[in-house]
């Protein structure tokens, strides 16, 4: 059996909402986040929909578009 979370079935306080915004600034990827959040990463991209945040990676190009 997988091993639960810390913050497992707890509220995100502002802190964690904070750090959650700044990790997705830093294009840091979900799994990461999760990791150093203390939560999985299904919980950290259902929060970061509630607020609003964008967790697409903003320094990479399109999939098919190829170098000239």
């Amino acid at each position: 059996m997988a091993k639960e979370p810390k913050n497992h079935g707890k509220s995100w306080t502002p802190t964690e909402v904070r750090e959650l915004k700044e990790l997705a600034r830093g294009n840091t990827p979900t799994h990461v986040m999760g990791l150093k959040l203390g939560r999985t990463p299904e919980a950290v991209q259902q929060k970061a929909s509630q607020e609003g945040v964008s967790l697409k990676p903003t320094n990479q190009r399109p999939y098919n578009r190829q170098k000239k």
